[in-house]
């Protein structure tokens, strides 16, 4: 018998025996709020509202929630709670977590993403206390999960022995309802247009709740369901530059001196489409007896996308193209203020244009069984039993063009004015006419991501009479989870033939694209031709037709090696881009509650300790000398997490939090994958891979915290933390000689050296009660953190390895809130800023640092308005994004620390909202 099923096995037999004796003997209980637990995993973290409701009555209750659960926590931890996120203007759980203290995000098409706490990506996320993934990610989505659908979000910067381990940065538990947090039935949700003014369309989004709760012979039973969705239109407009900035090729044409160093390419890019989200989640808790609850949860969160991008750009070095009318910077010596460039149209070189469309879908399942069994009065048993089943698929078509005739284009580096930024333009180019095209190729590709596992945890919960221990907690948690990874792809090069784009299947319901930019002038060139996303998809299996045909005519040795990969009727799954992984974790934990008085003071803590063990088999196909070559990596090992936490009640409202703990982060999946991947297409060539050598992320951490909660919905408080990092994970390059392309510049991710963060939190918030009369609704929230990060990169870039500033890191962030609530009336006008964000570290050709590239400082103002109709309907109103500053970023030159180049304009939409909040 494997281990999965003796684990499978043994968590419904622990099932059996827990749950039986005690619901057969015991008698009815009463109608009561579920008991909640500190350890079990789906127990909610704050006290439901008095009336049972749906919706926290007022920001001033939901403040009041978020500021309890900080106060009491044994954790350095902050929150979001019920309508703190119905009431902002955000659409997922991504956008309400960056209104947390510490915590930023990173935004793209039209929505924020990726989270970090305290400048750390590397995140456990938990659904209800369990942890909950996305296809072959170790982590979930969190833009995935609908705002309105949620009780609550939970940011643990520190965390004990009993909480799963897996990132070093915290964790983050998304919480949902359950249906004995309501007195008994209710129905309540929210219908919400959305419109945002670059994509020009209207969306649909709602949440519907419906539970109850009743009482039976067999005892208290309670029941409740959950449907969301939410959908966006979005479109990102960008201009840019990319590349490494340096000198020009050695044979390229230069009007002039060549004493100047410019970026490799410049473009104009539109990410567009259409994003939703069905989202399902339900629960059933049964009462059989006043010490025994038993639930099960369900959740479905669904993930769509239809995109259909457009780009247009050219390489400024690469090919050699003519550089003329060259404006040089007087500011700045050695680069250009803008340049003329001229592709060598007669040796098949141009302008490229592309139409890149996708679609996108992500299922991820997870039930879950477990339940809370007071034993007596000092012992507490609980349980969890989960399985998770995710996928995700892919389904990519472009069609790639370029004008039938030799062109120029005019690059300005700097346009000046308020935003900046590069610009295009095609001087005396119609692009508007399809006949002015030509195919260039068709890009062909799918990729499937699975992902399952079971998860099984139990906890117990002793209370003690000791003099100084109050309670001893031990534990135990099993995992085992695959990743899969299916991908491959093929491209038909057809420029040499030169046919009309207006010609190809379904060309005849292409059009100009939806220009951006929201009309600014500083991007005069916004629109151009390109075939439909529907004629695309609905026409494949012809445009596939085309591609065959055309290589056949073409007959080159290229192009018979691109044919080749055309026979199948959908492209084949590639060997050196499959991935397979299984992982099993086995982890113990103890800890210990302790408390006693220094003096007149009280003072309180938890110690505890995790082992965990850790198995890791990774199986992918990586190409050796040109020929697929399988690997396999088998790694174990054991990690010891040890963590102590220390409160002093200074006095009644004021308090000292001490804690230290260790943590580490597990690589990504995908990064342990050697498979190679790369476009043979590109000049030069590119590709990447994983590290099947990589090595867990560990950290060693220190917080401080001094808290002062004056009012039950005020609070002053203040923070100091240091991260003491190992073996951050830094992208990075080198090159290989495959004997059929040549030289491949391969960027894997590598383990570097130490790392350090260090910083500094401050948060405020009140309401101003002591205002007289209708100002008394005013109130505000403050937050403001400060970072120094830095890391060591890998000792192959130098003889220590070189010291850098940590990715994704912003030095200060900041929140400043104002609230008003009274009567029917609730607003807040929210603005977030962060300053300077380095992206990445540019390496070169043989894996040497050289540059990087950088954000300026990000902004954004949001407003929610909501007003209360009547007893059980509130209206809203809500814009995010309403200054629209724009993204902008930086690349530095090759070797030239001084020097650089705007590197990307990047303009968001702004998003109005319209709806309605009810409850019955």
């Amino acid at each position: 018998m494997n281990v999965r099923k003796l684990m499978l096995l043994s968590a419904v037999s622990g099932l059996t025996i827990i749950f039986v004796p005690p619901a057969l003997a015991q008698d009815d209980v009463p109608a009561e709020a579920s008991p909640q637990t500190e350890a079990g995993p789906a127990a909610p973290s704050t006290t439901p509202s008095d009336s049972g409701e749906i919706v926290v009555t007022g920001l001033r209750r939901s403040l009041q929630s978020a500021q309890a659960l900080k106060r009491d926590a044994a954790q350095i931890v902050d929150a979001v709670v019920a309508e703190d996120i119905g009431k902002l203007p955000d659409n997922n759980a991504s956008e309400a977590l960056a209104r947390i203290t510490g915590v930023q995000v990173n935004r793209g098409s039209d929505e924020a993403g990726g989270v970090q706490v305290r400048g750390l990506p590397d995140l456990t996320t938990t659904f209800n206390g369990r942890e909950v993934f996305t296809a072959e990610m170790r982590n979930v989505a969190l833009q995935d999960f609908p705002a309105g659908a949620l009780a609550g979000l939970e940011v643990y910067k520190s965390t004990t022995a009993d909480q799963i381990e897996g990132g070093i940065a915290g964790l983050i538990n998304v919480r949902a309802r359950r249906p004995f947090d309501f007195k008994g039935f209710q129905v309540a949700g929210a219908v919400r247009g959305t419109y945002g003014d670059q994509a020009r369309k209207y969306d649909p989004n709602f949440n519907l709740l419906v539970t109850d709760r009743w009482q039976t012979g067999i005892g208290e039973i309670g029941a409740l369901v959950n449907v969301s969705y939410t959908q966006l239109h979005y479109l990102t407009s960008s201009r840019y530059i990319n590349g490494n900035i340096r000198a020009p090729g050695e044979s390229q044409p230069v009007a002039g001196p060549r004493d100047f160093v410019l970026p490799e390419s410049a473009g104009v890019y539109y990410d567009r489409g259409k994003r939703w989200r069905p989202s399902v989640n339900g629960s059933l808790q049964w009462r059989p007896a006043h010490n025994l609850e038993i639930y099960v949860d369900g959740l479905f969160q669904g993930a769509r996308t239809n995109v259909e991008n457009d780009f247009v750009g050219l390489n400024l070095i690469n090919d050699d193209p003519a550089l003329s009318n060259i404006v040089r910077n007087p500011d700045v010596p050695g680069t250009l203020d803008s340049v003329t460039v001229t592709p060598d149209f007669a040796d098949g070189r141009g302008i490229d244009f592309s139409r890149s469309t996708r679609a996108g879908r992500t299922n991820t399942y997870q039930g879950a069984i477990g339940g809370t069994w007071e034993i007596d009065e000092r012992a507490t048993l609980t349980t969890d039993f989960a399985y998770t089943d995710t996928r995700a698929t892919y389904i990519d078509h472009n069609i790639d063009f370029a004008p039938a005739t030799a062109q120029s284009a005019d690059i300005v580096f700097d346009v000046g004015g308020k935003d900046g930024g590069p610009q295009l333009s095609l001087p005396g180019f119609d692009a508007l006419d399809p006949d002015n095209f030509i195919l260039r190729g068709i890009w062909d590709r799918r990729s499937l991501a699975k992902g399952k596992g079971i998860q099984w945890r139990t906890d117990l919960k002793l209370k003690t009479e000791l003099p100084v221990i109050d309670q001893i907690d031990v534990g135990f948690r099993y995992t085992d989870r695959d990743a899969r990874l299916r991908s491959g792809g093929r491209y038909a090069s057809l420029r040499s033939l030169g046919i009309p784009l207006s010609s190809i299947p379904g060309a005849e319901d292409g059009g100009p694209i939806d220009a951006g930019f929201r009309g600014s002038s500083a991007q005069p060139f916004r629109q151009w031709w390109a075939p439909s996303r529907s004629a695309i998809f609905a026409n494949i299996d012809a445009i596939r037709d085309l591609a065959r045909s055309s290589l056949a005519v073409i007959g080159t040795p290229d192009a018979l090696r691109e044919l080749g990969t055309y026979g199948p009727e959908v492209p084949a799954y590639i060997a050196n881009e499959n991935f397979d992984a299984t992982e099993q974790s086995y982890a113990v934990y103890g800890q210990f509650h302790y408390g006693f008085d220094i003096g007149v003071i009280p003072v309180d803590g938890v110690i505890g300790a995790r082992i965990v063990n850790t198995k890791v088999e990774a199986t992918a196909v990586g190409l050796v000398g040109g020929v697929p070559t399988p690997f396999t990596s088998d790694q174990n090992y054991v990690d010891l997490l040890p963590s102590a936490s220390f409160r002093a009640h200074l006095t009644d409202t004021l308090q000292l939090r001490l804690s230290a703990t260790e943590t580490r982060s597990r690589p990504n999946f995908t990064q342990l994958s050697p498979a190679l991947t790369f476009n043979p297409n590109e000049t030069p060539i590119r590709g990447g891979s994983g590290n099947i050598d990589l090595q867990p992320v560990q950290s060693k951490n220190y917080d401080a915290s001094l808290e002062w909660y004056f009012s039950n919905t005020g609070s002053l408080t203040g923070a100091v933390f240091r991260r003491d990092v190992q073996g951050f994970i830094t992208n990075l390059n080198s090159t290989i000689v495959d004997p059929i392309y040549g030289p491949i510049i391969v960027n894997r991710p590598e383990n570097g050296g130490k790392g350090r963060l260090q910083g500094v939190e401050v948060a405020f918030q009140t309401f101003f009660d002591f205002l007289p009369g209708w100002l008394s609704g005013f109130g505000t929230q403050l937050n403001a953190t400060y970072i120094d990060a830095s890391q060591a990169l890998p000792a192959s870039l130098g003889e220590a390895g070189q010291d850098t500033a940590i990715p994704g890191v912003s030095k200060w962030s900041y929140n400043a809130v104002g609230i008003y609530e009274k009567g029917p009336v609730s607003a807040r006008l929210a603005y977030n800023w962060r300053s300077r964000v380095t992206n990445f570290f540019a390496t070169d050709d043989q894996g040497q640092l050289i540059g990087g590239e950088f954000n300026r400082p990000i902004e954004r103002l949001d407003f929610s308005l909501s007003v209360e109709a009547m007893d059980a309907l509130t209206l809203t109103f809500d814009v995010s994004n309403i200054t629209g500053s724009p993204y902008r970023a930086l690349r530095a030159a090759t070797n030239l620390p001084d020097v650089s180049y705007p590197r990307d304009i990047r303009y968001e939409s702004r998003v109005f909202a319209l709806g309605a909040r009810f409850r019955f």
